[in-house]
């Protein structure tokens, strides 16, 4: 099946809506030896226009919460840690649509990604879907671009500019984690089509 790719940042937050297992890597140029790499868990959540949350990102970037279409709260946690996170810690982004043509718009965020400050950044969806942001900090600059591979696995590369050049290069991939009722249900059905149980033959 052909991977129809979100054009929208609502459809690209629905689309990404659930639990990510991430792997990235990332290199400082400014600091010699400074590579690092990990794994975490990414959750996603979508939010509607009348959350309190968002309603709150709004009154703190002086948006009109008419202008949003909605939004939706990032939370990380350790790859093994079963612990729910704290909401209270999340990073909530809220979409500001351009009227005339909603592949592009902007982005509010209660906390940026490179500095602990609420934000506003710019976006906007490539023709093949590939979505970029950019975001302007008090000393950094920020660009993100991500696009999913399938409706599975998606992959994002961030850069951090100083006034002096780039200082920090990321490469994450993502792929979805499934509930263990979904993954149960997986083994079942893989169970009854290799015993012929259930299937239809061809």
């Amino acid at each position: 099946m052909l991977l129809t790719p979100p054009m929208t940042m609502m459809d690209f937050f629905r689309k990404s809506e659930g639990v990510w297992f991430t792997q990235r890597t990332v290199h400082n140029f400014d600091t010699a030896g400074a590579d690092d790499s990990g794994e975490s868990n990414v959750i996603v959540d979508v939010l509607s226009t009348d959350d309190p949350r968002i309603l709150d990102v709004c009154q703190q970037q002086n948006v009109a919460p008419a202008l949003v279409s909605g939004g939706c709260s990032f939370m990380w946690q350790d790859n093994l840690d079963d612990t729910v996170p704290n909401q209270n810690y999340a990073a909530i982004l809220v979409d500001v649509p351009n009227p005339s043509n909603p592949r592009t718009g902007k982005f509010l965020r209660n906390r940026g990604y490179v500095e602990g400050i609420p934000v506003i950044g710019v976006y906007h969806f490539a023709d093949d879907g590939v979505l970029t942001i950019e975001t302007e900090y008090e000393t950094n600059q920020g660009q993100e671009r991500c696009w999913f591979i399938n409706d599975h696995f998606r992959v994002r590369v961030m850069t951090v500019q100083m006034s002096n050049g780039v200082k920090q290069m990321a490469y994450c991939s993502e792929r979805r984690c499934v509930s263990h009722s979904v993954l149960e249900e997986m083994i079942e059905h893989n169970r009854l089509r290799v015993s012929g149980v259930g299937v239809l033959s061809p």
